[in-house]
């Protein structure tokens, strides 16, 4: 038998194209007759439209039409993105498209855009989280708001836990809360020994990916309308765009091309534009955004306000915890976190007693959305920043107290259901192995080290895939899952470990919502434990047809032979083998004596997956001007199992840098009126290339059950925690914590000075 491929770095299978620049992106397609749309954008936060003026764009040469919400033909009702891609009679946030300019160049269509003047009668802009909930708040929507869609299902298979605002007395900004209680909480804080509070406070954060938001659309001959787009989701879009345009489903099309980066926040976002405009005008339409549009008009991870309080025994027990989680939702009815965050407050810890609430509020910002483990980092940055308190108040090592109270598998989460196989036990085990955590107390003055530790739960959904041998010999991957993090390389393992294949003859091909099986949107961390399970079956349901085509071929029965490196022969006497090339040939052409070697598989998780990390972040701060330099970070993630340890390293380094951008650099500011003051590059800061220190890497392997070969997905648990490593890496260097991100070096050094900090 041959080795397992299992576990073995290589490259992903689309590196040499992207490399070459020979991957086409959406914006790339040739499209006979395109037209080009640019976006009018509200310049207020809060206002009605009492007119757009379209008459002078409509003047300039190259400009075909100037289209509002009562052009696009739009049947369902309501205000979320899909069902009102441009706003109709009142604008709920600066950004909002008002109306498309469509032109035969972009050129002429940004000329257009200029030309358009709208009529605004401004209304109160509803921009303070705290105060947007209070009675007799300002509405930050005077129109009824009509929630749908799927778009919340594809982030995290949680409990939302109970709907229930008891006896509070809220605006109607407040969309939901959601409580969560198990225990006497004041009790088990007063019996504690020490108790710790805070308040911490995040920004709304931009994913900063790289190719911003692309879709064109176009009809057929036969009046199917074709959408080639950057989304996460196919069959997530055709669904909007059904709902949104009442189509015959069948007469939606989606195609998804190659992703330059999503994040969480590509679904079915500019895909409403493009269709509309294409369906309005019986041309094909482009939407491509400039990064300036992309940063004002899209829907970006929100801000959020956590109030928390935890206690503890000097015998490292944890007591109880009580968090009030408010969560700007901004224009955003639709769905929001509050669900996810309010459950992720409590960390990968047992609590003897919580009360925990969230609150989803509605106020003129972005439309928003989800950003890589929604809701996770920041109830990781406040309830890890406690924890280290609390250790302090007590008296006992930080990670032990982590340890001895970590979540195993059988425990109860405070969802109320058991925790299935779980991982922080060992990726804490693993951080406190590494060398850099003995150093912590002999660090020069002026370092720190911070330790922190968060989990995802990751998602369920059901998936199909195909698996076929063609005539070439080579085993063909058919899904239609969204490519965006290297899955197409984990799922060719799959099969070829499965099936029996050398990966090098494995190819995987994504298709489109016409033709191919149903998968659902890449986001959740769940591709590769939903569709990789449907490879897995598909492989070996294709593998079944081989051995009963090989049987009859080599007259061996088919328990007597095995498939190795791409060749079927009999167990004990390899020389008595045909290969799979050989035996496809046979198979599929004219007289063929066998079934085509195919196979079909489904999934239908129902089990959660759940992946830890944890990390060690070392800094510097320099008291002088308050910059932190990140000198080394660590991270040790459960993953389930490696398929492709190169490919779990690049998302283990990239979801701790995008961690280390949330605690020192990101932030979406606006001014007192509501407009976006960050709209660029040259004003949001990211974390590049030489801010972000050696990152070292411990892949910790707690099989999934249901995984395919105890895989699971992993791309959101990385970022989780970084954000508070750094943020008590910085406590430990200084004696000074930070409840504010990102802690930019005005906002450290005024806490280091006892000055006021900036806002």
């Amino acid at each position: 038998m041959s080795e397992s491929l299992i576990g073995v770095a290589r490259p992903r299978i689309d590196a040499p194209d992207k490399v070459t620049g020979a991957t086409r992106y959406a914006a790339d397609g040739y499209v006979h007759g395109l037209l080009h749309a640019r976006l009018v954008l509200s310049t207020e936060a809060h206002a009605r439209i009492r007119g757009v003026e379209k008459d002078a764009a409509l003047q300039l040469d190259g400009v075909v039409a100037v289209l509002t919400a009562a052009d696009l033909p739009v049947v369902k009702s309501g205000t979320d993105r899909a069902a009102e891609p441009l706003a109709r009679d009142e604008v709920v946030f600066a950004g909002q498209p008002v109306a498309l300019v469509v032109a035969e160049s972009e050129a002429a269509a940004e000329d257009g855009v200029e030309a358009v003047v709208v009529d605004y009668e401004p209304l109160p802009a509803v921009v303070d989280l705290e105060a947007a909930m209070t009675p007799g708040a300002p509405p930050a929507r005077l129109s009824a708001e009509e929630a749908g869609g799927d778009l919340e299902s594809i982030h995290a298979g949680v409990d939302k836990g109970e709907d229930d605002a008891e006896e509070e007395q809220l605006s109607a900004n407040v969309l939901d809360s959601v409580t969560r209680g198990s225990g006497d909480v004041a009790a088990a804080l007063e019996a504690s020994d020490a108790v710790v509070s805070g308040t911490f406070r995040t920004p709304w954060t931009y994913q900063a990916y790289i190719e911003p938001q692309v879709s064109t659309a176009w009809l057929e001959p036969n009046g199917t309308l074709v959408v080639s787009t950057s989304t996460q989701g196919s069959f997530v879009t055709q669904n909007e765009l059904f709902r949104a345009f009442g189509l015959d489903f069948d007469k939606i099309r989606v195609i998804a091309e190659p992703l330059g980066g999503a994040f969480g926040g590509k679904f079915a976002l500019v895909e409403p534009l493009a269709a509309g405009a294409a369906l309005a005008l019986r041309r094909p339409v482009r939407v491509a955004l400039t990064r300036t549009e992309d940063f004002q008009a899209t829907n970006p991870a929100s801000a959020q306000i956590t109030e928390l309080r935890i206690g503890g025994r000097k015998d490292g027990t944890l007591t109880g915890i009580e968090a009030r989680m408010l969560v700007d939702r901004g224009s955003n009815a639709g769905w929001g976190v509050e669900g996810i965050t309010s459950l992720l407050v409590a960390g990968p810890y047992r609590w003897e007693a919580f009360d925990l609430r969230g609150y989803g509020i509605q106020t003129n910002r972005f439309t928003f959305g989800a950003y890589r483990a929604p809701g996770a980092p920041t109830a990781a940055f406040a309830l890890e920043s406690l924890v280290d308190e609390l250790a302090e108040e007590l008296g006992v090592d930080p990670l032990e107290l982590r340890l001895k109270n970590a979540l195993v598998e059988g425990d109860t989460a405070v969802s109320g259901n058991p925790v299935p196989t779980f991982g922080a036990v060992e990726v804490l085990e693993r951080i406190r192995e590494h060398p850099l955590w003995a150093r912590r107390d002999s660090l020069p003055e002026g370092e720190g080290l911070g330790l922190a530790a968060g989990y995802w739960p990751g998602g369920n959904e059901p998936a199909a895939a195909v698996c076929r041998v063609d005539s070439d010999g080579i085993l063909t991957v058919i899904t239609s899952a969204a490519d965006m993090s290297g899955v197409n390389s984990g799922f060719q393992v799959i099969a070829a470990e499965a099936f029996g294949m050398p990966p090098d003859r494995v190819r995987v091909v994504t298709t489109d919502t016409a033709s191919g099986p149903y998968a659902g949107a890449s986001g959740g961390s769940k591709v590769t434990y939903t569709v990789g399970a449907a490879v897995l079956k598909a492989a070996e349901a294709a593998r079944e047809k081989l051995l009963a085509a090989a049987s009859q071929e080599l007259e061996i029965a088919p328990d007597d032979l095995e498939v190795v490196e791409g060749v079927v022969r009999a167990k004990g006497a390899p020389d008595r083998s045909i290969t799979v090339a050989e035996l496809s040939r046979k198979a599929l052409r004219f007289g063929g004596r066998y079934e085509p070697i195919e196979g079909h598989g489904g999934s239908a998780q129902t089990r959660g997956a759940p992946s830890v990390a944890a990390h060690l972040s070392h800094v510097r701060v320099d008291r002088e001007t308050g910059e932190v330099e990140l000198l080394r970070h660590v991270i040790a993630q459960d993953v389930g199992r490696a398929l492709n340890p190169a490919l779990v390293e690049g998302q283990m380094r990239g979801g701790a840098t995008q961690g280390i951008g949330w605690a020192l650099f990101e932030e979406l500011a606006h001014d007192e009126d509501g407009r976006l003051l960050t709209g660029s590059f040259l004003d949001y800061a990211i974390p590049v290339a030489e801010r972000v220190p050696p990152i070292d890497t411990l892949i910790v392997e707690v099989p999934a059950p249901d995984g395919p070969f105890g895989a699971k997905g992993i791309g959101e648990a990385p970022v989780v925690a970084a954000p508070a490593a750094v943020v008590n890496a910085v406590a430990a260097a200084t004696g000074v914590r930070m409840r504010r991100l990102p802690m930019t070096p005005p906002r450290v050094w005024a806490a280091l000075t006892g000055t006021e900090e900036p806002s």
